[in-house]
């Protein structure tokens, strides 16, 4: 039986929202583009052109679009994190089901209000947990739920933040500041393997939390001696400097092009001159032990789980390599792994004469795809939970991924309140 594609609206023309909206260029069957909303008159422009969307169904914001008679099946919503829910909830009474960039909402009484207008409205809201469909992850649940490594003892997972990232994103850049983006470091950055976390150990529930953290390294104290406030102004250390903005962004142009240059927008082919002149002023050429953020740069999040299983994430910023690795005990064997090489490997117990152990490895690298595969799949998930078609074990309803929202809100109280622990309550 032929099916129509799934037709979808952007909200908010972001990177990520036209990450996922490939789909509908590369499987035409799949997905069609056909609305957009977002305030920024080049980028709705923009779109509408690379999509083919007529100016009747562009508009400037979501609440715009919800008014407006429903001409749609779904919508992709790429909005920043602090708006999620304020521009999904129209959208649900509206009719339309949504993919929602993660964290869905920041803080615990968004995230319960959004569940609630899901189940009220009786639309489905998928969240963009796109490493649950990471190949690597998938088989490590795939073995999980094999039982091969038996009952889970113990999960660690670690998340290493390279120093550019680290910089782009959380000192200079979007997250780098509470007050601002609305989301911690935590939220914004590890939601992803506290949801990964909650997944693999789906057998059990979490039932206590606790965390440590702070930012020890981006303080002004730690400034280099003679640092200046701007990178390309006062400071005689731009090309020695391990944060220096001409390092990190005008010899490395391309490497976090979509965040950095997105003033250029409008600039057909910006020059490096053009570039150097935007640091001059932009927050990413401001002095990375002199910026205005408050996030921590390292955080470790403990958590018990009703089965007596414990679990423990670090997240690391500043590393000179940012990957993720996850080592997982069970009564039977254990998986160790590290995802950004894509290997993980499988030791299980082997009681016989001369063996201790008997290990499998697996090779599961994506390339040019930077959440190991998973992108694409999501989207297509998306698609056929959408129609009401069979999904896949990585198919995250908004119920699903409710757990390891909790979990980060109550880990960022028990931060704040020198490690106490947080009794989660579903």
């Amino acid at each position: 039986m032929e099916t129509k594609p799934l037709k979808t609206i952007i909200v908010g023309g972001g990177h990520r929202s036209l990450t996922y909206a490939q789909l509908a260029e590369i499987e035409k069957d799949k997905m069609e583009i056909v609305g957009v909303a977002d305030p920024d008159e080049n980028r709705r422009s923009s779109i509408a052109k690379q999509f083919n969307i007529p100016p009747e169904r562009c508009f400037k914001t979501a609440q715009e679009l919800a008014l407006a008679p429903k001409f749609a099946d779904a919508v992709i919503n790429g909005t920043m994190d602090h708006i999620h829910v304020e521009t999904t909830i129209p959208l649900l009474k509206a009719g339309y089901d949504v993919l929602l960039e993660k964290p869905f909402s920041v803080n615990e009484e968004q995230a319960r209000s959004l569940v609630d207008a899901a189940n009220k409205y009786g639309r489905k809201i998928m969240v963009c947990f796109v490493l649950r469909y990471a190949p690597f992850y998938r088989k490590i649940k795939d073995i999980i739920l094999s039982g091969e490594i038996g009952r889970i003892i113990s999960i660690q997972t670690n998340e290493y933040v390279s120093y550019h990232h680290m910089s782009t994103s959380h000192v200079r850049g979007k997250w780098n500041n509470f007050e601002k983006c609305h989301s911690s470091m935590l939220l914004a950055k590890c939601c992803h393997d506290l949801d990964i976390m909650m997944w693999l150990m789906s057998e059990t529930k979490p039932s206590l939390v606790s965390s440590f953290g702070c930012n020890m390294q981006f303080r002004p104290e730690n400034a280099p001696k003679k640092s200046g406030t701007r990178c390309l102004i006062d400071c005689p250390l731009s090309e020695e400097c391990l944060y220096s903005a001409k390092r990190l962004y005008i010899d490395h142009p391309d490497r976090w092009s979509f965040y950095v240059w997105d003033a250029l927008e409008s600039i057909e082919n910006p020059t490096i001159e053009d570039k150097i002149e935007l640091l001059k002023t932009s927050p990413y050429g401001v002095c990375a032990y002199k910026s205005d953020n408050n996030v921590v740069d390292h955080q470790t999040v403990n958590v018990l789980f009703e089965s007596g299983a414990t679990g423990t994430h670090n997240m690391i910023g500043g590393t000179s390599r940012g990957t993720r690795t996850i080592f997982i005990t069970g009564t039977k064997g254990t998986i160790e792994g590290d995802f950004e090489e894509g290997k993980f490997t499988l030791s299980k117990i082997d009681p016989r004469p001369d063996c201790e152990h008997e290990d499998t490895v697996f090779d599961l690298k994506i390339d040019n795809d930077t959440h190991g595969g998973g992108d694409l799949d999501l989207v297509r998930d998306f698609v056929a939970y959408a129609r009401g078609e069979e999904t896949s074990v990585s198919c995250t309803s908004i119920n699903d991924s409710l757990l390891g929202h909790l979990v980060v809100f109550l880990a960022d109280k028990s931060r704040e309140n020198d490690g106490i622990p947080e009794k989660v309550i579903i």
